[in-house]
């Protein structure tokens, strides 16, 4: 019972900490205006009007925590300037945890025109941002109703936005960090941030073409982790389970997965992945798939964050030539 008592005032004090450390640094960052939308730049203009194409996509957790609670291992302004960098590589980027240091992974050679305007660092923002080639537009930022121990300290969540990929033809993004750990407690949460998830998607993404790329801190091999579920409700699938898998998802198992995601291959499953579907106006095809481990690190080969992104790119055709979006 001791011992009990003992770890819960423990783990406490550890929240207490972590609360006064956070709210400090968030104090300490200039409030950033959100907005709904982003006005296209004046020079971007679209080709003559397609129905065929493709593009590629990539989605990061950039560990933009402030440096001194921060689990990545590299120097955070420097890597986060050197992503931004990289990103240029894709068309439309997915990044979560963009807390801290925004102003350096947008501000330090990054090229895409269309990039969300950050809610703000720690405490207050949500960590979630899209870069794009493409203009993005009805970006809405949706809170987790459920969430465990620090995740709670901030409003992760999801993003959904309509980018589109070629004049008036429009695929739905969402970008999407769900709670984190694999207790019983921080599973059932990320279970009910799925069905949140999913209800949105069901609601505002009838009849479109989807693409849901983020950190899901879930797993198919995890049998307390429902994402499964999620693709069946609402006919998504996994660029890396079709490129990589033969189209047969992993086997879910009780056992606890383990917590190298640094250590991962092409072979391997991980908690960020890339969902899509198609809709009876645009088909959505994966073309090619990859976790990206030697491209995000440093001169040392240091990884830039404590996950490895992954990129897909998709090709696209017009399946009825009407406007879908109005």
């Amino acid at each position: 019972m001791w011992s009990t008592l003992l770890h819960d005032k423990n783990r406490v004090l550890k929240s207490a900490s972590w609360l006064f450390i956070l709210f400090s640094l968030s104090e300490a960052t200039p409030p950033v205006r959100h907005t709904r939308q982003q006005a296209a730049p004046a020079a971007f203009q679209f080709p003559s009007e397609s129905t065929s194409g493709s593009f590629s996509v990539i989605t990061y957790n950039i560990a933009g925590l402030p440096q001194i609670i921060s689990s990545a291992v590299s120097p955070r302004k420097e890597s986060i300037a050197a992503i931004g960098h990289l990103l240029n590589r894709y068309d439309i980027a997915h990044v979560q945890e963009d807390f801290n240091y925004n102003q350096h992974l947008y501000g330090s050679g990054n090229a895409h025109p269309f990039r969300t305007p950050t809610k703000g660092a720690v405490m207050n923002g949500d960590g979630l941002n899209t870069l794009s080639k493409f203009p993005v537009t009805n970006l809405h930022r949706v809170a987790w109703t459920d969430c465990t121990g620090a995740d709670c300290l901030t409003p992760k969540g999801f993003t959904y936005t309509r980018i589109e990929i070629a004049r008036n033809r429009f695929i739905d993004f969402y970008n999407v960090h769900a709670n984190a750990y694999n207790h019983p407690r921080a599973a059932l949460a990320r279970r009910h941030n799925m069905e949140q998830l999913s209800a949105y998607i069901r609601l505002h993404s009838v009849g479109k073409a989807v693409v849901v790329m983020g950190d899901l801190n879930g797993r198919y091999s995890f049998g307390r982790d429902n994402v499964h579920w999620l693709l069946k409700e609402n006919g998504l699938s996994d660029a890396w389970v079709n490129m990589h898998c033969s189209n047969q998802l992993p086997s879910p198992s009780d056992a606890i997965p383990a917590s190298d995601i640094l250590g991962l291959t092409d072979s391997c499953e991980t908690i960020d992945k890339i969902l899509f579907r198609s809709s009876p106006f645009i088909q959505l095809k994966p073309a090619a798939y990859a976790l990206e481990k030697e491209l995000f690190t440093n001169a040392k080969g240091i990884p830039l964050s404590d996950h490895h992104p992954v990129s897909a790119r998709f090709e696209w055709n017009v399946l009825e030539d009407v406007i879908a979006y109005e």
